[in-house]
């Protein structure tokens, strides 16, 4: 079998219609099962949710709104309210969490009582894993949920896992040697070392948690391991994964994925870089709208796989964009109340110069424009405090970059 299932060749068309009508089944669980929906959206019609336009009216949910809402009801819900599963007197209808990870924040993610809750099989099928492999996991077992997410994915495809985690990599690479394990699963850089202090056993790998350029997927391809990369999170597990085309990575089939300009919720012209916000599609911890901070574009057309479901290029930065001038910092936030300032503008703020020689301008695509020179020189010195010049410039890039940093160091 080609494909992990029937999913992932639908007609877009078909895909998108099954996604918005399960998203309204969630809508209505998310107001009546967790105090993050009861609040965020009450008097919601769910039923008036159908596509994509409908749920960019929604609000966006950050990292940093979970954080916040974690710890001011710590002792009543420490998951803030956001979840549909728990334990004890915080369970809701006495929906059981399985386990509960930490990220740095302090952020506590819940796993559903599931099989395969973050989605992972589908991505490890389209790495070549199958039923019967020995698979060596190195990531981390402690505190974060990347361990029991590869994991639980493998298991559900019926591999034998090695929960190998990380550090003590004279251990490992004797495991490895004694055991023979066909598959991997970690980071790549741990891959490289892996494979440099003599691991011989690999010949498929799927690796995630850092950027993996095509030099290393080409070197680990000469050292017998035929590697592809997931995109995934803690907060959203699988997002999107590579396949044997090699041309971008497709979405999952469990989540929405949308492409907004940063800092905001608006979605970006297909073809730009946005920054990739997710909605995942179950009942356990069903985030709505998360801005993941990652910056992406979309792809046209489908795979030459098969697979019919968006692709992403891959990760590209990050969207929460700063800078330090003339010994203060500049923000994205303070960034986007300039643009809010000037709808319907192009601009971003550019850092040239060697350092603390610092030339701060503002730059505006369009014919010159004196006034408009002038107030956006003022409005950026309201808002950051620094003096800056503006700059016309016949188009911009489409790189998602909203402060861009040229200085020599």
């Amino acid at each position: 079998m080609k494909h992990f299932d029937a999913l992932e060749t639908r007609d877009p068309a078909v895909r998108e219609t099954a996604q918005f009508e399960q998203l309204q089944v969630q809508l209505r669980h998310l107001q009546a099962h967790t105090r993050y929906g009861a609040e965020q959206l009450a008097g919601l019609d769910t039923r008036s949710v159908h596509g994509r336009a409908d749920l960019a009216r929604l609000p966006l949910l950050r990292k940093r709104d979970i954080a916040a809402r974690q710890a001011a009801s710590r002792a009543s819900d420490p998951l803030g309210g956001l979840a549909a599963v728990g334990w004890g007197a915080i369970a809701p209808n006495g929906a059981r969490a399985a386990k509960v990870f930490q990220s740095p924040g302090p952020i506590y993610e819940p796993e559903a009582a599931t099989p395969d809750p973050w989605r992972i099989a589908r991505a490890l099928w389209a790495a070549r894993f199958r039923a019967g492999d020995l698979v060596h996991n190195s990531f981390s077992y402690h505190l974060t949920p990347a361990g029991s997410m590869m994991e639980s994915g493998c298991l559900a495809l019926g591999c034998t896992v090695l929960p190998a985690g990380v550090g003590a990599t004279e251990q490992q690479l004797q495991a490895i040697h004694d055991l023979q394990p066909a598959a991997y699963c970690g980071t790549p850089s741990f891959l490289r070392i892996l494979l440099e202090k003599g691991a011989s056993s690999f010949k498929k790998a799927l690796v995630s948690g850092e950027a993996f350029p095509v030099a290393l997927r080409d070197w680990c391809f000469e050292q017998g391991v035929l590697a592809y990369q997931a995109y995934a999170t803690a907060d959203c597990g699988l997002i999107a994964y590579e396949t044997e085309a090699r041309e971008g990575l497709v979405v999952d089939e469990g989540v929405i994925v949308e492409l907004v300009q940063p800092g905001t919720g608006t979605p970006v012209a297909e073809g730009e870089v946005g920054e990739v916000v997710v909605t995942r599609l179950d009942s356990a911890y069903p985030l709505l709208r998360y801005a993941t901070g990652d910056l992406s574009a979309a792809l046209p057309g489908a795979s030459p796989c098969g697979r019919t479901n968006q692709r992403l290029r891959g990760w590209l930065g990050r969207a929460d964009q700063s800078a330090k001038v003339r010994g203060l910092f500049v923000h994205e936030a303070q960034f986007n109340q300039l643009r809010m300032r000037f709808p319907g503008l192009k601009l971003r703020w550019v850092v040239e110069g060697e350092m603390a020689n610092d030339r701060f301008t503002v730059e505006v695509e369009g014919a010159p424009d004196e006034g408009l020179a002038t107030q956006l020189q003022d409005a950026t010195r309201e808002l950051t405090k620094l003096r800056a010049e503006a700059r016309f410039v016949t188009q911009l890039p489409a790189d998602g970059r909203v402060i861009e940093d040229r200085r020599v160091v």
